[in-house]
């Protein structure tokens, strides 16, 4: 239930444009509102239903009288874009995620590729770790460089926040198969586990 939940909130995010790095920063901030994100997603689907539906009558109309005169209201996007535009701003007070803007307002596409190159190579140690017990002294100490890699490049990566990390590496999708990708089947699963543990210490 709690990865369907993560689930819904990453989708939000994703719909509202956000980059994965962002979206990390944000619902594993530890004064995310979960509450206010399901009530933001009921809100941006409702109205993406609204324009679906002028669309679907503007073609149908078009299909039974054929082009005569084109109604381009049908094609409105206002009050999608000013919605996104609001929940964005809402969003962007979370500390972690300031803090984020803050670190990275000077970054070059360059500086991005580095720092996610960087991050992988994290990845790629757990990888190779795999084979050890996720409670190991080694196994830790790589949870921690893990920590301390966000803390110092992204935001004030919290013990609460890593498990939440953890739990987003551990929940599959498109971050969990990118890592498996690069780093060997099943390896953020071994993160996650290991997070767990360095956590709940």
């Amino acid at each position: 239930m709690q990865d369907w939940k993560k689930l819904q909130q990453i989708l939000l995010f994703k719909a509202l444009e956000f980059p994965l790095k962002d979206i990390a920063a944000i619902v594993n901030s530890e004064n995310f509102d979960k509450s206010k994100a399901l009530e933001q997603q009921i809100e941006l689907l409702t109205l993406k239903k609204e324009h679906i539906e002028n669309l679907i009558t503007l073609a149908r109309g078009l299909k039974a009288r054929g082009v005569r005169r084109l109604n381009f209201t049908a094609f409105d996007t206002k009050k999608l874009d000013e919605y996104s535009k609001r929940a964005k701003e809402q969003w962007g007070k979370t500390s972690q995620y300031k803090e984020f803007v803050d670190k990275s307002k000077n970054w070059t596409k360059d500086d991005e590729k580095t720092l996610m190159e960087n991050l992988m190579q994290i990845f790629v140690r757990f990888g190779q770790l795999r084979d050890l017990d996720p409670a190991s002294k080694e196994v830790q100490e790589q949870v921690k460089s893990y920590q301390n890699f966000i803390t110092e490049n992204m935001y004030t990566c919290t013990d609460e926040i890593l498990l939440g990390l953890g739990k987003w590496l551990g929940g599959g999708g498109e971050v969990a198969e990118n890592v498996g990708r690069e780093c060997g089947e099943g390896t953020a699963e071994f993160a996650y586990q290991a997070i767990r543990i360095y956590c709940e210490k």
